[in-house]
Formats: structure tokens, C-alpha cells, sequence
């Protein structure tokens, strides 16, 4: 599939049809006409999470208002991705980074989990779902993933269903990852990734009681936790067949 790497691409909330007339926030107003000085009749390309992917265009109303005019669809909506992502949080512009890494990678839920060693125990939830929102309007993604509340360990962990795989990236763990994960195919999956000050002995017990845990290395080197991250997420999509679809947007 051809993507549109050029148009301008913006998340709305109303549905999208052909002549349909999207309204426009006075802040996504501004960040149209003031920011990006898009002039009248300027594509643009919409999506909301159920619809696809639009094509539309500017219609100003002066010089601070503006709506969009929807015109045709230019891709399908796709499944939403049911890879859900356990994590601790981290300082402000790592964890940034952190959520715009997943979306990218293909993750359908984020969960921020409070460990016994994790730094920063104060969650902005919204500011998680406002760089999700980002990176998918950037990477032409047509699902933003679910942001839960912040959770701590146990809690998270007894969220999951029963039959979801729990992939548990440990540091003292040892063996081949690539050879670990090799029969994920077809299965629900989770992944957990600890602080950088990893787990506790009763944390790594608790996780490893779990039926459906399995632990798995990373490698010989020690990561970051924002590294581990899109290295994990790397190993476990191309495991489960990801990066082999011919559509690759979540």
C-alpha cells in the first residue's frame, strides 16, 4: 500500500463520511492556519480510530476559524492491535518517548506499572495518551492505543486475562530471546518491562507464579528502560508475525 508521507494528518473525534464537514478547536484552528499556514483548499488527512483514513480539505472562515470539508477515503480502518504493554513509568521526557515508541511499535494498550523500584510514582495519563495521539498522527497509524491508570504490580498483573502470555523482560535472565519466543503466533499477548533498578526477588516470584509468564533476556548488555522497551517490542513483533502483514498500521 502507498502511504501519503507529505499530507498533514490530524486525529478528530466525529465520524467520517464523504461531504462531511468536520468543525475545527480554535487550537487545532490555530495549528492549521497560524502554525502550518495552511491556505484555503489545503488537504489534510483525518482519521479517528473507526472510520480510516480521509482525504479533506481546509475551508477558512477568516483569519482564526476554520472546518474541514471531508472528501474520500484513502485507506481502510485496520484491527486494533491487542498487544498490551506493562511498564514502569519514567522521568517526564523519557516517558515521552517511551509512548510515542510503542505506538509506533504497535502497541494496543499501555499500562503504567508502579513497582517496588520504580522512581516516579505520579502518572499523567493524559500526558501518555497526548504523545500516543502524536505519534500516530505523525507514523500514519489509524488506532490510538487504550492508556490505563497506573497500577501497581500485582494489580496489573491479575488484570490480565488468563490466557494472555505474559513476556517478562528480565535482566537476570540468560538463553537466546529469539529462540524463546519463536512459537508466539496466534497468541495474546502482554509484555512487562521493569524500572531501571529492575525487580525485587518477590516481584520476579510473583511474576514467574503466573501460568502464563514467560521470562526472557534481552541480551548481555544492561539497557535502559526506555531502550528496553523498543527492543523488546522489536523482538516480540517480529516473533508474533507483525512485520510480516502486508499492512503494518495499527
Amino acid at each position: 500500500m502507498a502511504y501519503d508521507f507529505i499530507t498533514k494528518r490530524l486525529f478528530v473525534e466525529e465520524p467520517l463520511q464523504a461531504g462531511g464537514s468536520i468543525p475545527l478547536t480554535a487550537d487545532q484552528a490555530n495549528y492549521l492556519l497560524n502554525v502550518l499556514r495552511l491556505d484555503n483548499g489545503a488537504p489534510m488527512l483525518l482519521f479517528n480510530g473507526k472510520d480510516g483514513e480521509w482525504r479533506s480539505k481546509v475551508v477558512k472562515e477568516g483569519k482564526k476559524k476554520a472546518h474541514l470539508e471531508v472528501e474520500e477515503q484513502t485507506r481502510p480502518q485496520t484491527p486494533q492491535s491487542d498487544l498490551t504493554y506493562l511498564f514502569a513509568p519514567l522521568k517526564q521526557a523519557r516517558l515521552d518517548y517511551l509512548a510515542q515508541k510503542a505506538v509506533e511499535m504497535g502497541v494496543g494498550r499501555l499500562v503504567p506499572v508502579i513497582t517496588q523500584f520504580t522512581q516516579v510514582r505520579q502518572v499523567k495519563t493524559a500526558r501518555i495518551a497526548a504523545n500516543a495521539l502524536e505519534a500516530a498522527e505523525q507514523c500514519g497509524i489509524l488506532n490510538l492505543p487504550e492508556v490505563e491508570e497506573a497500577k501497581g504490580l500485582a494489580e496489573a498483573i491479575e488484570a490480565l486475562e488468563q490466557d494472555r502470555r505474559l513476556i517478562f523482560c528480565d535482566e537476570r535472565h540468560e538463553g537466546d530471546p529469539l529462540a524463546a519466543l519463536a512459537d508466539l503466533k496466534g497468541e495474546r499477548l502482554a509484555l512487562l518491562i521493569g524500572p531501571e533498578g529492575g525487580f525485587s526477588d518477590a516481584e520476579r516470584s510473583a511474576i514467574s507464579a503466573r501460568p502464563q509468564t514467560l521470562t526472557i533476556s534481552l541480551g548481555p548488555r544492561i539497557l535502559r528502560a526506555d531502550t528496553a522497551a523498543v527492543a523488546a517490542l522489536a523482538l516480540v513483533q517480529a516473533a508474533a508475525g507483525d512485520w510480516r502483514q502486508s499492512s503494518p498500521d495499527q
